[in-house]
């Protein structure tokens, strides 16, 4: 199928992009990397009146570290991150999720900030990002906010994000020694969307026991769900099989998905529970691996 037809807009810089936002309202699309967007509109289960596109607005396009923390502009690709060394040495998580998007043609092409402002639970960077703890800023009419990952996701394909906003920037905590997180997932072929995926990040103290705990569930939830009593159970305890079993137990509980043609409902929360202990249990072996 062909989409319906639509006015297209190239600006070239961030407040033209805005300005055509809040002019056009509800009617208009951001088109970054367009593979979120794109096939929806040959579907026609999108019809935007006007595309933005910005991919000709200069200086978005980058992967660096500033200050202890991590920032993402909005055009920067997932190629970028798969091969980025900051990325790799510092972020396996992230590194982790990257290389299991789709395939290396779409890698090239797609965005991580339209990865996250689709808000589909079943893309695979709003669970690494929830496991990470980062801060999202937005770009309108009004200026500049910063939104906490935690408040970003209001629904499926919502997000906090007002019509004249775009995601300009993703910033992640640089994690301190003795961090390490892993990313698992479960698809039908490779480059499918997540039947269940799980992202864990850990920081272990000099004895081994556990500081700080992230952990996002991808494809499980209307939104992306962050496991917050299994992070809080796993702080102050040694990451042993016992304590990562229960870890997995109480995420599979906070995870609340749906029968479809990938899979049933009870499948996916057992695969919750297994892939919560695996990536724990990857997580920990590299936060051991970083100590100071």
């Amino acid at each position: 199928m062909f989409p319906n037809q639509f006015e297209y807009h190239s600006p070239g810089t961030v407040a033209e992009a805005v300005a055509l936002l809040k002019k056009h309202g509800d009617d208009a699309k951001v088109l970054s990397g367009g593979h979120s967007l794109v096939p929806l509109m040959k579907l026609r289960f999108a019809a935007p009146a006007v595309i933005v596109d910005i991919n000709g607005i200069p200086h978005l396009d980058y992967v660096k570290e500033e200050g202890g923390v991590l920032k993402i502009g909005a055009l920067a690709r997932e190629s970028t991150l798969e091969l980025s060394p900051l990325i790799q040495s510092k972020f396996p998580l992230i590194a982790d999720a990257a290389k299991l998007i789709a395939d290396p043609q779409v890698r090239n092409r797609a965005t991580v900030a339209g990865n996250l402002a689709h808000g589909d639970p079943a893309n695979d960077h709003p669970a690494v990002m929830l496991a990470l703890g980062a801060e999202l800023v937005l770009t309108g009419s009004s200026g500049q906010r910063t939104v906490p990952i935690t408040e970003f996701f209001v629904d499926t394909l919502a997000t906090a994000l007002a019509p004249d906003e775009i995601l300009t920037e993703i910033r992640v905590p640089v994690p301190p020694a003795g961090s390490g997180g892993a990313y698992y997932k479960i698809e039908r072929k490779v480059g499918d969307f997540a039947t269940v995926a799980v992202g864990s990040q850990l920081t272990l103290d000099k004895a081994g026991k556990v500081v700080k705990a992230g952990i996002g569930l991808t494809n499980v939830g209307t939104t992306p769900i962050k496991a917050t009593d299994a992070e809080a159970y796993l702080v102050g305890k040694t990451p042993d099989d016992a304590t990562l079993d229960e870890a997995g137990r109480l995420a599979m509980e906070m995870s609340d998905p749906v029968s479809d043609t990938r899979a049933p409902a009870d499948y996916k929360k057992a695969m919750v529970r297994q892939l919560t202990v695996r990536t724990l249990r990857r997580a920990a072996e590299r936060a051991k691996g970083n100590q100071a």
